[in-house]
């Protein structure tokens, strides 16, 4: 317009992470290495944690992160993380998986105790080290990255949808406990997600990990889930997103997905 001084025209929004830390588990594939991307994207300080300190070195450097080592079963590593944080306003707890698909019948007592361990015990851990920095930011996260298997069963999955019914109560019960504190607790409940190790670490063979996903068109991929954990992160922090389930347009349900002949 006629009269307009350019050099008063509006600077680009600053970054929403601007000024926060974010912690991301589980960081070295997959969601977790996709989260650790956006959220650096989005201004966020990001630490990155996992047991495979070659690869999150590697992404650490490849995005502007920082690494550390840490294994959530660890009760010795998960201390010596959180002692080493003099910030955090963000907690993805993205460490976990599956490791086996057998019915309960053929209960492989070993793997569910290390579905347990990792899916549940690890987070809690984490997150209760983690809290008194989440509390003392005035702004906290936590971010719970569960499954539609959190909410619902079927045939051969018991040891995962057990342990991630569990994280949705973890989820829930921290929810009621942190009401009035200025910490909010977000759930992601992806659905089917191809990634290149989640499949592959449960069924053992990468041709059983790709008929997981044969005929369907476009299933999520990591950067999907990313992109949903950064929404509800820099939501106003008055707006708290409690669940958020997000699968593929061709899954309607978790027995109902469509495939291409």
């Amino acid at each position: 317009m006629p009269g307009t001084d350019a050099s008063h025209s509006p600077g680009p929004r600053p970054l929403p992470g601007i000024g926060r830390t974010a912690v991301v588990t589980g960081a070295s594939s997959g969601i977790g290495a996709a989260t650790a991307a956006r959220l650096v994207a989005e201004g966020f300080d990001v630490v990155v944690g996992a047991r495979r300190m070659d690869r999150i070195e590697s992404l650490a450097s490849a995005i502007g992160a920082r690494a550390l080592p840490l294994d959530v079963t660890d009760p010795t590593s998960v201390e010596a993380f959180a002692a080493v944080l003099d910030r955090v306003d963000v907690l993805v707890n993205n460490a976990g998986g599956a490791f086996d698909a057998r019915p309960v019948a053929d209960a492989d007592l070993d793997s569910w105790a290390r579905t347990y361990e990792v899916n549940v015990l690890g987070t809690v851990r984490l997150t209760k080290a983690l809290l008194p920095a989440l509390r003392a930011s005035g702004a906290g996260d936590v971010v719970f990255v569960s499954s539609t298997a959190a909410l619902i069963s079927y045939e051969g999955g018991a040891s995962y949808t057990a342990a991630k019914h569990a994280v949705h109560t973890l989820a829930e019960t921290l929810r009621l406990e942190l009401n009035g504190e200025p910490v909010r607790v977000v759930e992601i409940a992806p659905g089917m997600v191809r990634t290149e190790e989640f499949s592959l670490n449960r069924l053992g063979s990468p041709e059983a990990a790709d008929n997981v996903y044969r005929g369907v068109r476009e299933p999520l991929v990591a950067e999907d889930i990313a992109d949903c954990i950064a929404w509800t992160v820099t939501r106003p922090h008055h707006v708290n997103i409690d669940l958020l389930v997000v699968r593929p347009l061709a899954q309607a349900a978790q027995h109902k997905v469509a495939r291409e002949t």
